[in-house]
């Protein structure tokens, strides 16, 4: 058998650590290069592999009725390490997939350790190589200004970019369990949940109206000069500018308080609620769920302070405000995701325009099978667009179509959400379409696998 020259992953977030993954079961030997911890960024922590650095949840595990639960499914019959691994750290978190962040880390750092076909070199890379011949970018979000540069140089554009932001932690023993208490939305369970998964701290009316005057009135991080024109991910939007839009907004949006009942004042119905999920297997801390934000420290533990239950509160870890970058791919990148200027680099995660812990590795998979296939002499076989898996690559290559010039909005990051996929059967009433869609997605898929990945390891 031929010796096969290793496929270079840059960056150990989940794109990367997937896609590493994915690489070695294949038979293909892989360097993953991570910068960390030599070279930090402005919002991890440590040196883990597959560091979450903002919520702890990968968000619904519906797969009949949700478009991410449908990607988890996918994820996992096609052997994601990082499903296999949240699954192993689950947490109670209603009908959501939520981990123990730290526990999920360190396990994804050992599994990739243990593989003997994955070699890690901790340093930075701020140009591949020329004698690199395969390489992938997984550089998330945050890339090191060198390599940004250098795609830069390469794309002849800036990367487009966003802001991101991140919701406080609470110690539990800081609660005031007198009058918060614990109940999922509509008594609703999960992978790992009872109905009773979330802690609820209720707010009257008035307490609701003073919350939003403190966090309309409370300083805020102030901008870079550079970062003035970035916009915001609507799927991210910090607290104050959800307030911002309106005195009702947060009460419709993470503060909604349907689904939900009191059960120290009961027939009392709250005017508004603020959900904390448990964020570690200790169940020992909790995050503040929508609650992003940009406030300066000092007036996030001040206005936070103002709800009831919050009153003594403590915080393991308070909000923060980063600037992500992404590539612009529908232009840049051709169908299996390499960069069209220099087809020996493919991309893989937030870089290219995916949004979600679980849309960056599962673009991350995808990416290391492309690798893969091609290291083993075959050509690569794209996931259907029926699929999680091709409806969210399709999006990223080739399915968005605003153009500036046309006056519509450009390429944005985007979750797997059901309207990337092509519409079900004809006929189909539209209490089914979404189970349609998922029961499709995954007989399309097995298809797909057992053509794609004839050498797949066990």
């Amino acid at each position: 058998m031929r010796k096969l020259s290793p496929i270079h992953v840059i960056g150990g977030g989940l794109a990367g650590s997937e896609a590493a993954w994915q690489i070695a079961r294949q038979g293909v030997p892989v360097l993953l290069h991570e910068m960390r911890p030599a070279r930090s960024t402005p919002v991890h922590k440590t040196a883990q592999f597959a560091e979450l650095v903002c919520s702890n949840s990968f968000r619904s595990d519906d797969a009949q009725g949700s478009a991410i639960g449908l990607l988890h499914e996918e994820m996992r019959r096609l052997g994601s390490l990082v499903m296999r691994t949240a699954d192993i750290w689950k947490l109670p978190a209603g009908g959501a997939l939520a981990v123990d962040r730290d526990g999920f880390a360190a396990a994804i750092t050992a599994a990739i350790a243990a593989e003997p076909l994955i070699a890690v070199h901790r340093e930075e890379v701020g140009a591949p190589p020329a004698d690199w011949d395969s390489v992938i970018v997984a550089t998330g979000p945050l890339t090191s200004p060198a390599l940004a540069e250098t795609l830069r140089t390469l794309t002849g554009e800036d990367s487009l970019a966003f802001f991101d932001a991140i919701a406080p932690i609470v110690h539990r023993e800081s609660i005031d369990f007198d009058i918060a208490w614990f109940q999922s939305r509509y008594d609703k369970t999960g992978p790992a949940g009872s109905g009773a998964d979330y802690v609820n701290c209720p707010l009257t009316c008035a307490q609701y109206e003073d919350f939003v005057d403190a966090l309309l009135a409370g300083e805020k991080t102030a901008f870079h000069e550079f970062e003035t024109d970035t916009p915001y991910f609507d799927g991210c939007l910090p607290i104050e500018v959800m307030a911002e839009r309106g005195r009702e907004t947060l009460r419709h949006g993470p503060m909604k308080p349907f689904g939900l009942r009191n059960p120290h004042r009961p027939g009392a119905k709250p005017y508004a609620v603020v959900q904390l999920r448990q964020d570690n297997k200790l169940g020992t801390l909790f995050n503040m769920v929508g609650f992003q934000t940009k406030l300066k420290h000092g007036d996030q533990v001040r206005i936070f302070r103002t709800i009831p239950a919050l009153a003594h509160a403590e915080f393991a870890r308070l909000g923060g405000l980063h600037r992500n970058t992404f590539l612009n791919s529908p232009k840049l990148l051709d169908a299996t995701l390499r960069l069209k200027a220099a087809p020996r680099l493919r991309f893989a995660g937030q870089i290219t325009g995916c949004e979600g812990y679980v849309e960056s590795a599962a673009i991350g998979l995808l990416a290391g099978r492309f690798a893969a296939a091609e290291r083993l002499g075959e050509a690569p076989l794209l996931p259907p667009p029926t699929t999680a898996h091709g409806a969210l690559l399709n999006h990223i290559t080739g399915g968005h179509i605003g153009t500036i010039e046309a006056g519509a909005r450009s390429f944005q990051p985007m979750n797997v959400n059901f309207g990337l996929f092509p519409p079900p059967v004809a006929g189909t009433p539209r209490s089914a379409r979404k189970a349609a869609i998922c029961a499709r997605a995954l007989a399309d898929l097995e298809t797909w696998a057992a053509s794609a990945l004839p050498h797949a390891a066990e």
